[in-house]
This record gives structure tokens, C-alpha cells and sequence, in this order.
């Protein structure tokens, strides 16, 4: 891969942002961001019926939580193995077939009587094909909107997910009470259906592509100079550790405070849209690339405040304002686009959502281990210290923040 960067053109910073309306009156985008929300959808009420079937047959609250997140394991094997297929010479074609394998797995959960070993390996395989088509998707996407739009595109995307699975879980339990966990299962399939649907009436095919055949060593040889480049390796680690220890702070909160953490969690989550929606709609880029560097002290900092078990009014605003720092990812974001080349945006994009997704059940596992040797506020304080540091050792290059 190149070490230049990307050959496309780069928007200014001082590029105004493109507004949420203006996107969505692209037809494509429009195909893109609905199919992503259907998709959504589908992978959260899928998940909901499939926890719900384990825990009735196992009683087992790890099973459980393994049935319900364990697809995101998944993923990183997809950026190691066949993540070039995101820069296929026909992308809209791959995400369709991708979207297909998906609906197909998600149909197969709805036959009932299937051993819970086959119910597990379809688990792990659609987490595989989602990693693939969330990298396909991302790559389209940064092909759809122009660079002015790549921040407000990624946020209204996060903001509409973050969204989709409060809303799922709400429906998936108002739905296992009427249709049982096999009913849900085949709502989640006809969602899937109707995201592969949009997906094919909106999407065209895109050209800037690779003309060598996509696959595991070009997988490895893309990979390995991603890594190799400084300026890139930084940006990652930017974008995958300090966010991965923050949500290791949060897997804590039901061992911090039993009977708030709901309220910690959702001021966390009401945070992070507030962040997402203020970041990457009112801000231009420039001002986003000024404050990079705050935004990332902020995603951390307040959760020093745990080492002094404050009350949990303050504690719930403390995590409100560490949820604004999540936004601190799109000048990261978008740094990444403009340093990568053309041709292989889908393969980095999708490498880098499959690591931000790994790192965030590494800092879980982190701050849980943690915190079986001190106190659940201490572990929280001390994850976040690291995050803190890591922020300011692993500066990327580009001016972020400085």
C-alpha cells in the first residue's frame, strides 16, 4: 500500500461542514444511511432473541452476554483476513452479497431446534460478514459525499446507531412478548431484507477501485503498511486505546453502583449524542481539528473524579462530559481519510472500526480484571489515567489539536 497520501482531492480545513439535509438529499447516501440504520436494526433485535433463548436454555450470564456482543469478536478476524474486499472493483455488488450472507444467517437463528454450537458458529459468522461490510460501506461512503461531508456523514451515522439500539432493545423485548424469540428472529431477517432492498434501488457502482484481485495476502500487504506508516499507526491508536479503556470505565458501573448505573450509562449515552450531533454538525473543520486534542482529554479525564467515589449526581455529570469527548474521533476520522489513498478506503476504514471494536472488550477486560484487586472506583480512575496518558503520548500527526 502506498505510503502517500491519499490521491483524492482534500477538503481545506476551513471547508465548511456539509449540513445533515443536504446529505441525506443524496440518493445514494440516503441508500447508504438507511440500509446502515435497517441493518442496525436487524443485528440488535437478532442479538436480543438470541441472548434470550441462551439464557432460557443455559441460565448462563456469560453465554448470555457472549450471545448477545460476542459477533464483535468477529470482526477482527475480518480486517486480518479479507478486509480487501472492501476495495473490490465492484463495491455495490460485494456489499449486496455481503448484506445477503447476513439476512441468510439471521433466518437460519429463526429455525427452531438449532443445537446452540450451530447457533454460536452463526453468531461468529455474521460478525465476520458485517466486519466486511461495514469496511465496504465505509469505503462507498467516503466515495458518496464530498470531503466537506465525511464528518457530518460519520456522526449522523453514529448518532442514528446509537439511537437504532435503544430502540431495538425496547422493541425486541415489546416483540418477544407477542412472537416469541423465533417471531423476533424473523422480524430482524425481513429488516435485513429491506436494507439489501435499498441498498440495491439506491447504491450505483464506483470505479476507483484496485485492479488486482482482492484477498488474504493483499488483506496482509495492505495491513502491514497501514502499520508501517507513522502518521497512520499514530492516528489508530488514537482512535482505537483511549477509547477502548473509556469503555472499560463503563463496563464498571453496574460493580461501581449496583442500582445507578442505568443512570450512568444513559447520561454516558446522552453525552455522546450530544458530542456527535454538536462536533459534527456545528463545527467546521478546522475548529473540529482545534479542538481534537481537548475532545480526547475530555473523553477520559472526568472518570479521574472516581477515585474519590463522588455522589452520583456529579458522577452522572462527569460521564455526561466524557460522552461529549467520544466526538473527539471525527477530526480523527477524517485525518485518516485524507491519509489514505483512494483505493483502499474501504480496507483501512473497515480495519479501523473492526480495532475501535476490539479495544473496547480489551478495556473491558482490562478494567474488569482490574478491578478485581482494588476498588471499582479505583480501577475506573486508574483506566482512565492510562487513557489519559496514552492520548498524550500518541499525539498524531497532522496538527490535531495543536
Amino acid at each position: 500500500m502506498p505510503s502517500h497520501p491519499s490521491a483524492g482531492p482534500a477538503a481545506p480545513p476551513t471547508t465548511a461542514t456539509t449540513g445533515y439535509r443536504t446529505l441525506l438529499r443524496n440518493k445514494e447516501f440516503g441508500g447508504l444511511y438507511i440500509s446502515f440504520t435497517l441493518s442496525i436494526a436487524a443485528s440488535t433485535l437478532s442479538g436480543f432473541a438470541l441472548g434470550t433463548l441462551v439464557n432460557h436454555r443455559t441460565g448462563s450470564p456469560f453465554l448470555t452476554a457472549v450471545s448477545m456482543y460476542g459477533a464483535t469478536f468477529a470482526t477482527v478476524l475480518g480486517a486480518l483476513t479479507l478486509m480487501s474486499v472492501a476495495d473490490g472493483k465492484r463495491p455495490r455488488r460485494t456489499l449486496l452479497l455481503l448484506q445477503f450472507l447476513s439476512l441468510a444467517g439471521i433466518a437460519a437463528q429463526a429455525v427452531p431446534g438449532l443445537p446452540l454450537a450451530a447457533r454460536f458458529a452463526l453468531l461468529l459468522t455474521l460478525g465476520f460478514f458485517q466486519s466486511l461490510g461495514t469496511g465496504t460501506r465505509l469505503g462507498l461512503l467516503a466515495e458518496v459525499v464530498p470531503a466537506s461531508g465525511y464528518a457530518s456523514a460519520r456522526s449522523l451515522m453514529n448518532i442514528t446507531s446509537g439511537g437504532t439500539v435503544i430502540i431495538g432493545y425496547a422493541a425486541g423485548a415489546a416483540l418477544l412478548r407477542y412472537l416469541g424469540p423465533y417471531g423476533v428472529f424473523v422480524a430482524a431477517a425481513a429488516l435485513a431484507a429491506l436494507g439489501s432492498a435499498v441498498v440495491a434501488a439506491t447504491v450505483r457502482e464506483h470505479s476507483i477501485r484496485l485492479t488486482r484481485r482482492p484477498g488474504l495476502r493483499r488483506t496482509w500487504a495492505a495491513n502491514a503498511e497501514l502499520f508501517a506508516h507513522p502518521g497512520r499507526r499514530r492516528l489508530l491508536l488514537n482512535l482505537w486505546v483511549p477509547n477502548g479503556l473509556v469503555v472499560g470505565c463503563e463496563a464498571l458501573f453496574l460493580s461501581y453502583d449496583p442500582g445507578r448505573a442505568g443512570t450512568l450509562l444513559a447520561a454516558t449515552s446522552a453525552g455522546m449524542l450530544l458530542g456527535d450531533l454538536a462536533v459534527g454538525r456545528l463545527l467546521t473543520a478546522d475548529r473540529r481539528r482545534r479542538l481534537a486534542l481537548a475532545l480526547r482529554l475530555l473523553l477520559a479525564a472526568p472518570f479521574l473524579l472516581f477515585a474519590v467515589h463522588p455522589p452520583v449526581p456529579v458522577a452522572a455529570v462527569a460521564v455526561f462530559l466524557a460522552g461529549v469527548g467520544f466526538a473527539a474521533t471525527l477530526p480523527l476520522q477524517e485525518q485518516l481519510l485524507e491519509e489514505t489513498p483512494d483505493a483502499i478506503r474501504g480496507q483501512v476504514q473497515g480495519v479501523e472500526s473492526a480495532g475501535r471494536m476490539t479495544w473496547q472488550g480489551i478495556g473491558a477486560a482490562v478494567a474488569g480484571g482490574l478491578a478485581q484487586y482494588v476498588a471499582p472506583g479505583t480501577a475506573i480512575a486508574v483506566v482512565a489515567g492510562v487513557s489519559v496518558a496514552v492520548t498524550l503520548l500518541c499525539r498524531p500527526s497532522g496538527g490535531l489539536g495543536r
